[in-house]
C-alpha cells in the first residue's frame, strides 16, 4: 500500500463530474490498483475513489515547479480521476501482503457453518461449492450456486451494516473477472439488516436475507428464509 499525503485539488469525469477543491489531502493507492482520497473525517469513507481494475499515470513537476498531475483511468468504462498536485508532504510504500480477513464471532462462525451445510434453505436446487472460499483479499463467506446453476456468492453477518455490502461488492468484483464463475451475484445474509445498508445493497443488485438463527438449528421443520 502507497500513501501520500498531498496538497492537490481533485476531478472526477465519467457520467457524472465532481470537483474537490486545493486542500491537504490522503491519498491510498492499493495493491489491487484502487486509488481514494481521504480527508481527516468522514471515517472510514473516501472523499472520492477509483475502483479496479484501473491503472495511474503520474506526470511528475517539471523543472519550472509547474504542479504534477496524476491521472487515474478506469479499465472499463474510462471514467478519470485527476489530481492536481501542489506539494507532496509524505510519500512511503508498504507490503502488508495477504489479509486473512475479518475473523467472525461465535454467532456469524455458526450462522456461515448452518447455512452452508443446508443451503436449500435459500431456494430449491441450490448446492454449496464451498465455504471460506479464497481471495486475494480475504475469503468469501460461501460460495454456492443457485437451481439455474449460476455463482452466487454469500457475506453472512450478525448485523447488516453498510461495511458488510461494501465488503461484499469488492469480493463480486473481483469474484467476476473469473471466467469460470462469473457471473457471480451476492446475497448479505444477517440476523438483522440496517435499512441504509438494505438500500445500498438493492442499488447494487445484492439481494438482502434476514437469518433466524433459531430456525436454522432447528432447519428440518423450517421453510426458505426469503
Amino acid at each position: 500500500m502507497r500513501l501520500v499525503i498531498a496538497r492537490c485539488s481533485v476531478d472526477y469525469a465519467g457520467k457524472l463530474t465532481a470537483h474537490l477543491p486545493m486542500a491537504l489531502r490522503l491519498i491510498l493507492i492499493k495493491a489491487d490498483g484502487s486509488v481514494s482520497i481521504h480527508a481527516d473525517d468522514r471515517a472510514y469513507k473516501p472523499l472520492n475513489w477509483m475502483n479496479p481494475p484501473c491503472s495511474l499515470r503520474e506526470e511528475p513537476h517539471d523543472e519550472n515547479g509547474a504542479v504534477a498531475r496524476w491521472t487515474v483511468t478506469h479499465g472499463k468504462s474510462g471514467e478519470r480521476l485527476i489530481l492536481t498536485i501542489e506539494e507532496f508532504l509524505h510519500d512511503t510504500s508498504h507490503e502488508l501482503g495477504i489479509d486473512p480477513g475479518l475473523q467472525k464471532d461465535g454467532v456469524e462462525a455458526h450462522l456461515q457453518e448452518l447455512l452452508a451445510e443446508h443451503i436449500t434453505t435459500l431456494g430449491d436446487g441450490w448446492s454449496l461449492v464451498r465455504r471460506e472460499f479464497p481471495t486475494a483479499i480475504g475469503p468469501v463467506d460461501i460460495l454456492c450456486r443457485d437451481a439455474d446453476s449460476a455463482t452466487v456468492a454469500i457475506e453472512i453477518k450478525r448485523r447488516g451494516e453498510i461495511d458488510g455490502v461494501e465488503q461484499l461488492t469488492r469480493y463480486l468484483e473481483l469474484l467476476n473477472r473469473d471466467p469460470h464463475l462469473a457471473p457471480v451475484r451476492g446475497v448479505f445474509a444477517a440476523q438483522e439488516i440496517r435499512p441504509q445498508a438494505r438500500v445500498l445493497a438493492t442499488d447494487r443488485g445484492i439481494d438482502c436475507v434476514t437469518l433466524d438463527y433459531d430456525a436454522l438449528r432447528g432447519i428440518e421443520h423450517e421453510g426458505t428464509l426469503f
